[in-house]
């Protein structure tokens, strides 16, 4: 198992694919984008599929989730996927993308094995979408998170991200429009991991702001802890149900005590957390040669470093080096 010295066990792990994307979110990255990692840097497709094998044959892993950048960027996904899938015991697996890609994808994942989907999605103006991208996808967007329904990739998840002054107000209209069309949304806190390093805690949405809009429109009725379990949202019911909605509250309600995630980089680095500063080299080992009982010796012993928390609450906190597009989500 993947466990670390304060007893939490690692059974879902987040693969990013890429570092590049084809949108410039305000919150992500600058417009002009990023230097992306050189193409020899980035783990091949066999090599994936390779980790994520001992991953899930050698250390416990139960959940898969593709990430990126964007990870439709990803020429081989469909065969990642279907890779992943015959693994025996198979994964779960689910894929978090901005969703422009989505409908020329969405039946052809289905069918390679993926289960679900999370799309980003921030607003429901047209205008506004364009704003906070510097890109005018939103169709796309929304073409995108129909096909993946139509597919059957469901429960199909939307993740937004609200920004003072731009769309703080549209909590309320979006939990109507995701109840229409049968998605499950989350709100996320916006996090200290933009490119610019220019999060400030007191211009961030927090989760209180965006409970008490919501509750201006509809009932909300806390689920509890133990629905919750190590799921990073916590979850509310809508009006009595049955749907509901979430918030991940990173910032202001940290959930670390319940992590079970460890996450890969595109170019092979172990992360033990989001927030984390250091990284465990697996690239290296894969391509010196290593066996696989080495690579799970190594990814063993990283996760069994990982430390307690975050550190958001930590007055020294620093940002990581790397921004959330070259983590993975």
């Amino acid at each position: 198992m993947l466990i670390d010295t304060y007893g939490r066990v690692a059974t879902d792990l987040r693969v990013s694919l890429t570092d590049r994307c084809n949108l410039r979110c305000t919150y992500c990255m600058p417009e002009e984008g990023l230097q992306w990692l050189a193409k020899p840097d980035l783990l091949s497709d066999e090599e994936i599929v390779r980790l994520v094998r001992v991953a899930v044959t050698s250390l416990g892993i139960t959940e898969v989730r593709f990430t990126g950048g964007e990870p439709l960027l990803r020429p081989g996904l469909v065969s990642v996927v279907g890779q992943c899938a015959a693994l025996e015991p198979r994964p779960r697996m689910s894929l978090t993308t901005n969703g422009i890609g989505l409908k020329r994808t969405a039946a052809a994942l289905k069918a390679a094995g993926l289960d679900r989907v999370n799309v980003s999605l921030d607003t429901l103006r047209p205008d506004v979408f364009k704003t906070l991208t510097r890109r005018d996808r939103h169709k796309d967007v929304l073409d995108g998170l129909l096909a993946a329904r139509d597919a059957g990739l469901t429960p199909v998840k939307v993740n937004s991200v609200l920004m003072r002054g731009l769309n703080d107000d549209e909590a309320p209209e979006l939990l109507a429009w995701a109840v229409d069309h049968g998605y499950e949304l989350r709100f996320i806190e916006q996090m200290p991991l933009d490119a610019q390093h220019g999060w400030k805690r007191d211009g961030m949405i927090t989760a209180g702001d965006i409970l008490a809009s919501l509750s201006t429109r509809f009932t909300l009725t806390p689920q509890g802890e133990e629905a919750r379990g190590s799921a990073p949202a916590e979850r509310w019911t809508v009006d009595g149900g049955p749907h509901g909605v979430g918030v991940i509250a990173s910032v202001t309600r940290p959930f670390c005590g319940a992590c079970d995630r460890t996450r890969l980089t595109a170019d092979g680095q172990v992360r033990t957390c989001l927030f984390a500063r250091e990284e465990t080299d697996l690239r290296g080992a894969l391509r010196s040669g290593a066996p696989d009982e080495e690579i799970a010796r190594i990814w063993k012993l990283a996760m069994w470093g990982k430390k307690a928390g975050s550190g958001l609450d930590d007055p020294a906190f620093l940002q990581p080096d790397r921004p959330m597009s070259a983590i993975g989500g």
